[in-house]
């Protein structure tokens, strides 16, 4: 399970740029493509927030789609998930864009 990990990088990134001030909430984006379970990662939020500034920060999960373009048509595709297609039945998707990262994107102290 990634998400732990990538919970626990979350954390100690907010942790550290809050300085020791408490964390009353933060607001990630989540790209689409990333293979990351948006509830497995609140789960995790949740367990490995005891102990720290985040203690009773919530968390936010703003999911972010990806974007490509279709090879056959010259469309531009917005995606929700690796295997997705084009409006007219092409998987031959190329120069994809976005969604493919988990950024913070804001974090609210108190």
């Amino acid at each position: 399970m990634h998400e732990l990990a990538l919970t626990r990088n979350l954390i100690e990134v907010c942790s550290q740029q809050a300085q020791g001030a408490r964390i009353l909430r933060v607001t990630v984006e989540l790209g689409a493509l990333t293979c990351v379970m948006p509830e497995a990662l609140r789960f995790c939020f949740e367990a490995c927030r005891v102990g720290t500034a985040l203690a009773e920060a919530e968390l936010e999960v703003i999911m972010m789609p990806g974007r490509a373009r279709c090879r056959d048509c010259g469309a531009e595709v917005e995606l929700d998930e690796l295997l997705a297609d084009c409006e007219c039945g092409s998987v031959n998707l190329t120069e994809w864009r976005g969604g493919d990262a988990l950024r913070i994107r804001s974090m609210e102290v108190a």
